[in-house]
């Protein structure tokens, strides 16, 4: 049991009706109140080195804006490929489309779509692996930056907790 005004074993009361002098009581308040000894008894966390945990941050934020520079420059080199794309199919469709209406022969005409339907289709497989590839280099580059910088990060809390158990 704890030195309280509710038990105080030196006025052998229980709660703070007793009929002992008020010093008892007094000195077992001022033993419950006092700050220091509150302090002293309590345990505080060791502190973190502030400023590396403020470098490591900053190194942090480095590290995702470099992966969303690289991103945003993946998908616009993507958007400017599939312009292109689209553009170069659209004169390529014009000029078949001229090809084929030229031809007075049915089964020449037939022959010609098909040929075109043909190239068109190998082109289109073609630009959409361009287009997914350029979306994985840029994707690839970009976790390849934060899974450095998370590799890194997790060296710096090894190294901390190692120099908070050399120091403790």
């Amino acid at each position: 049991m704890s030195d309280t005004p509710f038990n105080n074993p030196a006025s052998g009361t229980s709660g703070s009706g007793g009929s002992d002098s008020g010093s008892s009581a007094t000195s077992a308040v001022s033993a419950v109140m006092d700050p220091l000894r509150l302090f002293k008894d309590m345990r505080m966390p060791a502190m973190p080195d502030l400023e590396a945990l403020a470098s490591a941050q900053r190194r942090n934020l480095e590290a995702l804006s470099a992966a969303n520079r690289v991103a945003l420059e993946g998908a616009q080199a993507v958007a400017k490929r599939h312009m292109e794309i689209l553009q170069q199919s659209m004169s390529e469709m014009t000029d078949a489309m001229r090809s084929v209406g030229d031809l007075s022969d049915p089964q020449n005409k037939a022959s010609k779509q098909a040929e075109v339907l043909k190239n068109s289709y190998e082109r289109a497989v073609g630009n959409m692996r361009e287009i997914a590839d350029l979306i994985q280099r840029s994707n690839t580059e970009a976790m390849g930056l934060l899974n450095r910088r998370f590799t890194e990060a997790m060296e710096e809390v090894r190294t901390l907790v190692a120099r908070k158990d050399g120091q403790g």
